[in-house]
C-alpha cells in the first residue's frame, strides 16, 4: 500500500498560505485541513469560507475537530474535498453523519483520539473510507507523538487490511517510520514540513525515512 503525505495547514503561515501551498504541491498527495471550534478542542482555526479560499491542486482532506459536525458538513462540502473526517467522540450518531457526507458524493473518515479504544468505531468501520488515529491529543501542533497509539494502528490494520489508516500528530523523520511500520498509509505532517525553510525537501526527507 503506497504511503501518502498530507501537509497540515495547522502549521502553515496563514498570511501567505497559498504561496506556501505552491511550494509543497508537487511533493505531497493531499492537503490536510484542520478545523477546530474551540469547544471540542481548545483551539480555533478556520471555517468554511477560508477553506473555500484555499488555492491548491491537492485534494482536500478536511478534518473536523468540532462539536455537532452534522450541522456543518454541508458548508465544508462546498469546497469539494476528497474526504471529510469527523470525530467519533463528537458524534451522537456517527452512522447518520457518515451517511449525510456520503450522500454528498464525498468520502468519509472517522477519527479517534489517543485514549479512545477501537471498539468505539467498530460499528462504523464498514461505512467509512478511512480511519484517522490521532497520535497527539487534538488541539495544537508541535506535540510529541504518543507511542501507545502504534498498537491501536496495528490492531486496526489487522482488522481491516485494505482500509486507509491516517495518523496525525508528532510526525517527524523518526516517528513516520514507526507509524508506517505499524500499518498507517496516510501521514499528516505539520511542523515537520511547514516548520522548515525548504519545505519540498522536508517532504522528501520524510519519504526517505520510511524506507
Amino acid at each position: 500500500m503506497r504511503v501518502k503525505i498530507a501537509p497540515s495547514l495547522l502549521s502553515a503561515d496563514f498570511g501567505k498560505l497559498n504561496m506556501e501551498l505552491k511550494e509543497v504541491e508537487k511533493h505531497a498527495d493531499l492537503l490536510h485541513v484542520d478545523v477546530m471550534d474551540g469547544h471540542f478542542v481548545p483551539n480555533v482555526t478556520i471555517g468554511p469560507a477560508v477553506v473555500k479560499s484555499i488555492k491548491t491542486k491537492l485534494p482536500l482532506d478536511i478534518h473536523l475537530m468540532i462539536e455537532n459536525p452534522e450541522k456543518y458538513v454541508g458548508a465544508f462540502a462546498e469546497s469539494k474535498p476528497r474526504i471529510i473526517t469527523i470525530h467519533a467522540e463528537a458524534c451522537k450518531n456517527a452512522k447518520e453523519v457518515i451517511k449525510k457526507i456520503r450522500n454528498m458524493g464525498i468520502k468519509v473518515g472517522i477519527s479517534i483520539n489517543p485514549s479512545t479504544p477501537l471498539s468505539k468505531i467498530t460499528p462504523v468501520l464498514g461505512y467509512v473510507d478511512m480511519v484517522l488515529c490521532m497520535t497527539v491529543n487534538p488541539g495544537f501542533g508541535g506535540q510529541k507523538f504518543i507511542m501507545p497509539v502504534l498498537k491501536k494502528i496495528g490492531e486496526l490494520r489487522r482488522l481491516k487490511p485494505k482500509l486507509d489508516i491516517e495518523v496525525d500528530g508528532g510526525i517527524n523523520t523518526d516517528t513516520i517510520k514507526l507509524a508506517v511500520d505499524a500499518g498507517a498509509n496516510i501521514i499528516v505532517a505539520g511542523s515537520a514540513i511547514f516548520g522548515k525553510k525548504n519545505r519540498p525537501n522536508a517532504i522528501i526527507e520524510l519519504r526517505k525515512a520510511i524506507k
